[in-house]
């Protein structure tokens, strides 16, 4: 199991279609930095990520806008989808392991945090994968 795209495919995509309420997220430009810890059997370095987003008000209104991203061989187990955040679970399968994903996103207007964690086990051992993403409001959506 791929596990750098495993920890990339925990956030941004799996739409919030059951989503009564629109997230507490301002629309604007937003810069997320998640890190990334791993204990167990592998020695790996802490791993810093850095990516930008515009997310408009459209955005934000469509069904088709999420936080989580269900790579093929892994199955959401639970999710709860709040105004103000979100959590879940999802099992990921593939020929040399599995894994345990859950999650929680905490929406503050301007401001988002989140942590995962990722339970695995696979041919080259055990692992487990915590990971902290804050995002910010940058301002407006930058043209290009």
């Amino acid at each position: 199991m791929n596990m750098k795209m495993l920890a990339a495919a925990v956030v941004f995509a799996l739409p919030l279609a059951a989503q009564a309420e629109t997230p507490d997220i301002k629309p604007g430009q937003w810069e997320f930095t998640s890190v990334t810890n791993v204990e167990g059997d592998v020695d790996m370095p802490e791993r810093t990520d850095t990516d930008s987003q515009c997310i408009t008000a459209e955005d934000l209104e469509s069904a088709d806008f999420g936080f989580i991203e269900e790579e093929e061989g892994c199955e959401l187990l639970d999710q709860d989808i709040r105004a103000d955040g979100l959590s879940y679970s999802m099992a990921c399968h593939a020929d040399d392991g599995e894994a345990m994903i859950d999650g929680e996103m905490r929406f503050m207007g301007e401001r988002i945090e989140g942590d995962i964690e990722i339970d695995t086990e696979s041919d080259i051992g055990q692992m487990t994968m915590h990971t902290e993403i804050e995002g910010s409001y940058q301002g407006e959506c930058q043209d290009g």
